[in-house]
């Protein structure tokens, strides 16, 4: 980060304090920097009227409550900060009119050094905050110090235009293997704290995966409107992102857009009545459900047959190979057949070769993505 503002202009970075404001209920969630003799404000969302802090304000160190979570003087949450004893009288909370806060240190990817803090702050006294709400903001923070660490320094005026805007969205063709037409996208998420699946599991592991999920959709829903063209676009989430009234509220806004949902899942699911449950919703707003992965394992086939996809996708290990595998082309065929009997369409995933593609085609199988088609790419504008 640097003491100008880097991340103010990060549609990722804003994501996320907008993501902590919401859950914590706080007039503003706001990125900081720590210089030799002050806090300074990089990056702020919420409500900068009722709390005057802006990018570029600069709190003095010896008042900052920052400083004092980082040397163990301060709890991460303070849910009354004008009763609390250690908090009253400093004239932080006076000047800024502080009344509740939580937060957390910003780290080097590394995770060898602290460069500042993200922080969520009310006008009003909220008890409700807690030790899970200092475990969400850590788990951001943590986010949010990757992210920044993975771009590399940039003055002012780059930071400010076009070309600085960090994609976190990309999206893949699916063509039809007869013409090669597209025929549709599937959006996928791009971190760069890392590998998605790595990405997604520590969130799972932290108790925030839905939440993370939930980002990534309205990333996706926002980056597919510059599609080149009206064709499907579909988004991932899993069982429990499905069945979460928030994150499928999303996706039924998005009904008149051409959303498709595929539902990707390694594991049992236990709930499978929520889970139909929001299949059902999702076919009256006509929008259309794949289940991802097909032939990986239980759960894929366990999804097929129970909720009745329009689309199921077959997963890249079936595909990679299958000129050469006449195992994987009986398993296809009959994936095909079965598809055909009960109304839906099949897509192969991981075509990375003209010889599987030809293959793929000989067995009936209408549609399929790879390399060899297109990899994932960012809609470009014109």
């Amino acid at each position: 980060m640097t003491a100008h503002g880097r991340g103010d202009g990060d549609p990722w970075v804003r994501h996320l304090l907008d993501a902590a404001r919401t859950r914590l209920h706080t007039d503003i969630a706001f990125l900081s920097e720590f210089t030799p003799d002050a806090q300074v404000v990089t990056a702020v969302v919420g409500d900068t009227a009722a709390l005057p802090v802006q990018p570029g304000t600069r709190i003095p160190l010896g008042d900052t409550y920052c400083l004092r979570v980082l040397a163990g003087e301060l709890p991460p949450v303070v849910t009354a900060a004008r009763r609390d004893p250690r908090t009253r009288d400093l004239p932080v909370t006076a000047g800024l009119g502080i009344g509740c806060y939580v937060g957390a240190p910003v780290r080097t990817a590394s995770g060898d050094r602290t460069v500042g803090m993200l922080c969520c702050v009310g006008q009003e006294e909220n008890a409700t905050l807690d030790a899970d709400s200092a475990r969400f903001v850590e788990f951001l923070a943590e986010l949010v110090g990757q992210h920044l660490g993975s771009v590399p320094p940039a003055d002012d005026a780059a930071v400010a235009g076009p070309g600085a805007v960090e994609l976190t969205c990309v999206f893949q063709p699916v063509v039809d293997l007869r013409t090669e037409e597209v025929v549709g996208y599937e959006a996928l998420s791009r971190f760069p704290a890392g590998e998605p699946a790595r990405v997604f599991a520590d969130a799972a592991r932290a108790g925030r995966g839905v939440e993370l999920e939930l980002l990534a959709l309205r990333t996706a829903l926002a980056a597919a409107g510059g599609r080149p063209r009206d064709v499907p676009v579909a988004v991932n989430l899993s069982p429990e992102a499905l069945t979460t009234r928030a994150v499928l509220d999303e996706v039924l806004a998005a009904a008149d857009r051409r959303v498709g949902v595929e539902v990707t899942e390694h594991r049992r699911v236990d709930d499978y009545p929520a889970l139909l449950t929001a299949r059902r919703e999702l076919r009256r707003a006509g929008i259309p459900v794949a289940v991802d992965d097909a032939g990986a394992g239980y759960a894929s086939l366990q999804h097929v047959l129970r909720l009745e996809p329009e689309v199921i996708k077959l997963d890249a290990a079936l595909v990679t190979g299958l000129h050469r595998d006449p195992a994987k082309q009986a398993l296809i065929s009959a994936m095909q057949a079965f598809a055909s009997d009960v109304g839906a369409h099949v897509v192969a995933e991981g075509v990375e070769v003209e010889e599987e593609h030809r293959a793929l085609v000989e067995r009936g199988v209408g549609s399929g993505q790879g390399w060899l088609f297109g990899r994932p790419a960012p809609f470009r504008a014109g």
